[in-house]
């Protein structure tokens, strides 16, 4: 599967060989009607098979003219020609899937993505492919260094999928990998359709402030005489955005503890899917000489195996440990004295409410306050500042064609260079709506590639998130929390954005799994800095700018429980890594897995009952390679103070990142990119034969220096 496909989005020609191609129109022109994301052939729903067979028609070409064995500059571009009109019908499928409204659309998209997810694996077991790739990493003389890593790449991505095993092997592992995908489509049906639910009475029992997230009920009153008095009641679905807010607002702890219980017990069809999956994973790694899954996955990548990996976040819990632990206790002991009880337990739909409350104690935090400066059009203004300020770009909003948008509240923006001309397309869908997919994420639509000397293929982005209201709505305003969200995928958007790689194959966020969450997580550092906050953090009545002391407070409030949550997720990091490590044997439920290791590595007790991971569907995409977000924290924090901390909104540090790391994708070496930007001695360590974060400058700005 991971062969032609290197993690998201694409476009399509191949010079001299055949007139097909997928016409895109990436600026509306007169007004001229097109399809879905400018792909002129998804103007109708039935517009997806054709975009499939049109897709396939084209690949059998090309299969056929490397199975010539041409030149090998023309067998990696031509094997990036396949993978970009793959991943055009891939991608645009995914985003079409979770945000489109009409049902006929992604009843289409999902048959498109499983159509087209066969056809890779026929791609991906295709020989005379393999052979035409092996030529051309021989050859590397003759090709350029990108050329060169492109061909390595695809060599290991194909054997990867076991081309190199005999047919009775391969096989196996074709037949495994098909029942991943659908088993990986189940777990995440299964999360959209059992969402849970709790009913609370009487009503009264929830905050009127949250009564907009529930639906009322009502039951025969108790002890009534009349048989027609009815009770009120409030019916809350324990998804994980009204989960987060009844958990942080409700004061009846009854309330918290329903709520959480339910909510981390649903969709209970996923333990056996997840049981599957473990399964399946396991077997295809034994078959390719791997001990465990993990090991697997994470061979290629900079950390290179499970014992680097656990190593690394050994470490890290060893050195956040203790802090956490005095968080507890401070939390614990507020509780307590809240509730004037002196021996009452700390549970785990304790914790936001009760920090939440000691945040806004500390530090006279208000989040409603603090959302009046966050309208969402400042915000979107503040990512057009930041932009121009680092890389002298600027997002200019453009009309959409008709037929290109997939819902009225689509933005689309191009961002342009004063000298170097457009640099790519944005889609802006920021708004929360039935059917529309829950969370925050960047979906690749296009990548970028060099079509010839002279022409490049712009890359194409969509921004999906999840505010409350609408276009029309009078003044949305962020929290916070969803301020930092809009600049964490923002970081992943202007990846692709300002990626300039000669293939798609390492377009933007195309590389190695451990080093593909570092500019997100460095951009969200921006959302914090009041010298970037105050360009753009303007009050929604007065248009007065954020107050500094504001900010402070803020982040005070941010470092109050900074161990509780980097131990966290040391947690399901390591909770990845043991679920799909070796197996022992008889094989152990999941439950008692995740039950484990948060009683070895933290002091919050698990709940019996609970199986808070059948939503976790990051165990699906980042399958064995969850820790890839703690060396995204570590990396960027060495960035951040190496390079952007002084003067965050320079030309100067802009073009450092830009020339020194983003727009290189996955063209060149992780370790090389890392170290270009800072020196080798500050951002990585060499360990047991792979590579982990220096993680001084995470530390230091927790103020964790020494293990106790």
């Amino acid at each position: 599967m991971s062969v032609i496909i290197r993690r998201t989005s694409y476009n399509l020609r191949f010079r001299g060989h055949s007139s097909h191609q997928f016409h895109t129109n990436l600026v509306a022109a007169d007004n001229k009607e097109t399809g879905l994301y400018g792909f002129d052939i998804l103007n109708t729903p039935k517009g997806f098979q054709r975009f499939v067979n049109e897709a396939v028609e084209r690949s059998g070409e090309l299969v056929q003219y490397i199975s010539t064995m041409p030149s090998s500059t023309e067998i990696i571009r031509a094997m990036d020609e396949i993978s970009d009109m793959v991943c055009s019908v891939v991608d645009s499928a995914e985003l079409c899937r979770h945000t489109h409204p009409d049902r006929e659309y992604i009843k289409e998209a999902n048959e498109a993505s499983m159509r087209i997810n066969e056809y890779l694996h026929f791609l991906n077991t295709n020989r005379n492919l393999y052979k035409a790739v092996i030529k051309a990493e021989q050859d590397g003389c003759s090709l350029t260094e990108e050329a060169q890593r492109a061909a390595h790449y695809l060599r290991v991505d194909f054997e990867k999928g076991g081309i190199h095993l005999c047919t009775e092997k391969l096989d196996r592992v074709n037949q495994l990998n098909i029942h991943i995908s659908h088993l990986c489509r189940e777990f995440n049906e299964n999360i959209i359709t059992d969402l849970g639910h709790v009913d609370i009475f009487p009503a009264s029992r929830i905050p009127k402030h949250l009564h907009h997230l529930t639906r009322p009920i009502y039951r025969s009153k108790a002890n009534s005489s009349r048989d027609n008095v009815k009770e009120k009641g409030l019916r809350i679905l324990t998804d994980p955005n009204t989960l987060s807010s009844v958990l942080q607002w409700a004061s009846d702890a009854e309330v918290r503890k329903l709520a959480y219980v339910q909510g981390n017990s649903a969709p209970h069809a996923n333990l056996g899917v997840l049981d599957k999956l473990i399964a399946a994973r396991h077997e295809i790694a034994q078959i390719m000489g791997y001990k465990s899954y993990a090991e697997f996955a994470v061979h290629s990548n900079m950390a290179s195996s499970p014992k680097v990996v656990m190593c690394f976040l050994h470490e890290l819990n060893n050195m956040v440990r203790f802090k956490a632990d005095e968080e507890f206790k401070a939390i614990r002991d507020f509780k307590r004295k809240k509730c004037g009880q002196n021996y009452v337990d700390l549970e785990p739909w304790d914790e936001t409410y009760f920090t939440g409350m000691m945040k806004a104690s500390a530090f006279n935090l208000d989040s409603s306050s603090v959302a009046s400066y966050f309208p969402l059009s400042q915000c979107i203004e503040g990512l057009k500042v930041l932009v121009q300020s680092l890389f002298g770009a600027k997002f200019h909003s453009i009309p959409l064609a008709p037929g290109e948008s997939w819902h009225p509240d689509v933005l689309k923006m191009s961002l342009d260079h004063p000298d170097e001309g457009p640099l790519g397309y944005l889609y802006l869908d920021l708004y929360s709506r039935k059917g529309k997919y829950s969370g925050c994420a960047h979906f690749a639509i296009k990548g970028g590639r060099q079509l010839s000397e002279t022409e490049y293929q712009l890359p194409v982005v969509a921004l999906v998130c999840n505010f409350s209201g609408s276009r029309n709505s009078s003044i949305v305003r962020l929290n916070h929390w969803e301020v930092e969200t809009l600049f964490h995928e923002f970081g992943h958007a202007l990846h692709s954005l300002l990626s300039r790689t000669c293939y798609q194959h390492f377009s933007g966020t195309r590389v190695v799994l451990d080093l593909a969450e570092t500019p997100s997580n460095l951009f969200e550092y921006y959302a914090w800095d009041y010298r970037v906050l105050k360009t753009f953090a303007k009050h929604y009545s007065t248009g007065e700018t954020i107050p500094e002391k504001l900010v402070k407070s803020m982040q005070g409030a941010k470092k109050m429980f900074a161990a509780t949550e980097l131990q966290r997720q040391i947690l399901y990091a390591l909770i990845d890594q043991t679920l799909f490590g070796e197996q022992p044997s008889p094989p152990r439920d999941t439950v008692s897995i995740v039950a484990d290791l948060k009683s070895e590595y933290t002091s919050w007790n698990h709940v019996v009952g609970t199986h808070w991971h059948t939503r976790f569907n990051h165990l699906l995409n980042y399958g064995g390679g969850y820790y890839s977000y703690l060396y995204a924290k570590c990396f960027a924090s060495s960035i951040w103070q190496e390079v952007c901390q002084e003067d965050p909104l320079s030309l100067a540090t802009g073009t450092a990142l830009r020339t020194k790391f983003l727009q290189h994708g996955g063209a060149k070496d992780p370790a090389c990119l890392l170290s270009d930007l800072i020196g080798s001695d500050g951002i990585i360590k060499y360990r047991e034969g792979g590579i982990v974060p220096d993680i001084t400058s995470l530390f230091d700005e927790m103020s964790l220096t020494e293990v106790k």
